[in-house]
């Protein structure tokens, strides 16, 4: 078992420990980057890969960089940790891509903040989310690199597609297109197969920098809107409209202190991408909350940020079917969809689970203790930890 510690200081490095799970005596000790963040083994249990998030102090003075660590088991736990330093150089075509490099008196290794790992099933990769920076990091595990970044752009919220709910007036769910954008954020991430290619399901929840010494959030009510780019200003800044909505001050503000163009926060969805080349598959968003609310059990008080707040994904094969398990923290509530054929998901079905599920985690039948797939969901409001079984698959 891997163990991902915060250092003396949240800002100097951390340590992954590991440790016998039959007796729980400690293995090795291996410092890594600042704050990791989640860790994970590779499938062939030979590497073990940590994403170390290097997050500011509340005043933005201290702000370490962002790292991947690669732990080597078999080679007594040598670990070589990789920053992103040498993408400075690209830094204009990945912005202009949609990653975001933003952070305060930053550096670009300083802004890029690691989230969340999946490895390929042959062990030979890692994808790392990137959450505030809009991006998923490639990592050859062999080679011990980072091969690339893929940016992962915006969301037009002019669409009927990509609709979201902006208010809480209204006590409902009723998703409307807007004249915005929204960054992903994705946090959590899964890797999978399906007819003989690769992909990465991103669960795009959009977390944000709000920090005491540097805060991006302030809502479209609160900003002043340049009356060119936005005509109709004053109905889009009624409570009603998207007055309450959660949006960047890090972007689209013209010289004069206006904002020219508006961006949310958040995809309010689980995207799927070609995992070679980042090429965006399908999208489950709009039809995910609607299924929430079918239910009974969106949260409207939560339309003005993230909605559901899509914070987990896992995909895994059930019964020959592949299945997207998809957590949302705040309807407290797990969404299954049959993504066989990743470009056409399937809603499968969706119930309540533990209040604000944040981890998820799928059991193979060979290695279930009554041989049937398991579900493991733990979630952190509540505390709980639940176990679920398919029944009908």
């Amino acid at each position: 078992m891997a163990i991902a510690l915060n250092g003396v200081t949240p800002q100097s490095n951390g340590d992954i420990v590991v440790l016998k799970t039959s007796t729980l005596e400690e293995v090795k000790k291996i410092s890594v980057g600042a704050m990791p963040d989640m860790v994970t083994f590779s499938p062939d249990g030979n590497y073990i890969i940590s994403a170390n998030e290097g997050e500011p102090n509340d005043a933005y003075t201290i702000d370490p960089i962002g790292t991947i660590s690669i732990i080597d088991v078999k080679n007594n736990y040598t670990v070589k940790t990789l920053d992103f330093a040498g993408f400075e150089a690209d830094k204009t075509k990945l912005v202009a891509a949609g990653l975001r490099i933003y952070g305060l008196n930053a550096s670009f290794a300083q802004d890029i903040e690691p989230e969340y790992v999946a490895v390929a099933g042959d062990s030979k990769k890692a994808f790392v989310t990137l959450q505030e920076n809009n991006a998923v990091a490639e990592v050859d595990l062999i080679a011990g690199k980072i091969t690339k970044i893929m940016p992962l752009g915006l969301k037009d919220l002019s669409l009927a597609a990509n609709a979201f709910d902006t208010s809480e007036e209204d006590k409902q769910y009723a998703p409307k297109t807007w004249p915005i954008k929204a960054f992903y954020l994705p946090d959590a991430i899964s890797y999978f197969s399906a007819n003989d290619n690769n992909y990465i399901a991103l669960a795009n929840e959009g977390d944000t920098r709000a920090w005491t010494g540097f805060n991006e959030e302030t809502t479209v009510k609160k900003v002043t809107l340049n009356p060119l780019k936005f005509p109709d200003a004053a109905t889009l800044q009624q409570d009603a409209s998207i007055g309450k909505l959660l949006i960047t001050n890090a972007r689209g503000k013209n010289t004069d202190g206006q904002y020219d163009e508006l961006f949310a926060l958040g995809g309010r969805s689980v995207t799927i991408l070609n995992a070679a080349t980042g090429q965006l598959v399908a999208e489950i968003g709009k039809d995910l909350e609607q299924q929430v609310a079918n239910a009974g059990k969106y949260p409207d008080a939560r339309s003005t940020k993230k909605g559901v707040e899509v914070e987990s994904v896992t995909v895994a094969k059930v019964n020959g079917r592949t299945l997207a398990f998809i957590g949302m923290e705040r309807a407290y509530m797990i969404a299954v969809y049959d993504v066989s054929i990743p470009s056409k998901p399937i809603f499968v079905q969706v119930f309540q689970t533990g209040e604000e599920p944040e981890g998820l985690m799928f059991v193979k039948p060979k290695d279930s203790p009554n041989g049937r797939s398991l579900l493991i969901v733990s979630s952190e409001k509540d505390g709980t930890v639940r176990f679920y079984q398919p029944t009908k698959l």
